[in-house]
């Protein structure tokens, strides 16, 4: 069993930097030491909460239970062929880190998503994505544990019920702990320049000249020119989820809003959240303690050491805003987590 530390500032753990505590505090290091730090939880009625980068959630208040902080280490290559192979990440790997390992390897598939931050095994849970890629079209598996039989399983891409922002690990959560992930990256697919900041940033520059790392570096370039560093002004990144109506409430909406932001998508319409923000005047704003990016209106940031409570009073603010102008529901991507 690993070392347990009680009232341990979290302040540090969340990309938001909001004031946080957990009764107790366990960094873990390996599947063995994951089922005991859950047997001693379990022996004392403990609440569990598995934490990785802390980039996606928001502490509302203290944690009274225990935190799991997952620090698995593991990166490797499996199933090496002329032209494609697995790798292997441990859940506690850096995710930022793993794109630049493979995309220096000359392997393709995941280099879209350079820059976000967290840990591998908190990729499945939101199907990470960015620039026209998603988690789900590299992975193979998922290894985790299963706290209903609290044995180790392999579960295949086609049973995580991946969907945009969504998994079965988001639906279901608190079951499966994941231990690593497995992705079949290749040197030849096509890249993947087809959203316009890409484009943009490369200008000119010959697709055949093109490498992942290449790639991988522009997209930081594009990512570093609208979102803010969380070790500088912390955020936990895209705060809402770009909402999907259908193409009746599509219709009419656009009568009403003829340059609205959109993008097809299946069951309906895609809409920019960014721009219906934006459209409702928040882009910008700051209160005392909180406020809104003034480049990206999907960031919030936190100043001024404001708390959970203040950035979700904000966000709420927001969605009813963007409610009463557009009739539109936006659902925010961070998991609260506190009182």
């Amino acid at each position: 069993m690993p070392p347990v530390r009680e009232h341990e500032s979290l302040v540090a753990l969340n990309t938001m930097a909001v004031q946080a505590r957990a009764r107790y505090f366990v960094r873990i290091h390996s599947p063995d030491e994951l089922k005991a730090a859950l047997v001693w939880a379990q022996d004392r009625q403990l609440q569990t909460l598995v934490l990785g980068g802390g980039s996606n959630l928001i502490f509302a208040g203290d944690f009274d239970g225990l935190i799991l902080h997952m620090a698995i280490p593991g990166r490797y290559w499996e199933q090496v062929g002329e032209d494609s192979a697995v790798l292997v990440l441990a859940a506690g790997e850096n995710w930022h880190e793993s794109v630049l390992y493979a995309a220096r390897a000359g392997y393709r598939g995941i280099e879209n998503l350079a820059l976000i931050p967290g840990t591998a095994g908190a990729a499945p849970v939101q199907n990470i994505g960015a620039y026209g890629v998603e988690l789900c079209d590299t992975l193979v598996s998922v290894t985790a544990l299963d706290r209903r039989s609290m044995s180790i399983v392999e579960l295949p891409a086609c049973a995580c019920d991946f969907a945009y922002r969504d998994s079965r690990f988001k639906r279901e959560p608190g079951r499966y702990i994941i231990l690593e992930i497995r992705l079949r990256l290749s040197r030849s697919t096509p890249l993947k320049l087809g959203y316009r900041d890409l484009q943009d940033y490369l200008g000119d520059a010959p697709t055949s000249s093109l490498t992942p790392l290449g790639v991988a570096e522009a997209v930081m370039a594009v990512r570093r020119r609208k979102l803010p560093d969380p070790g500088a002004l912390p955020n936990a990144g895209s705060f809402f989820k770009n909402p999907v109506i259908s193409d009746e409430q599509f219709a009419a909406l656009r009568q009403k809003f003829p340059e609205v932001v959109s993008y097809p998508a299946p069951g309906g319409v895609k809409l920019a959240a960014a721009w219906l923000i934006d459209q409702a005047g928040w882009k910008g704003f700051r209160n005392a303690r909180v406020g809104i990016h003034n480049r990206q209106a999907l960031v919030l940031i936190n100043h001024s050491a404001g708390s959970g409570r203040d950035v979700l009073e904000l966000a709420a603010e927001v969605k009813q805003s963007v409610r009463q102008m557009f009739g539109v529901e936006l659902e925010q991507e961070p998991g609260v987590v506190g009182d």
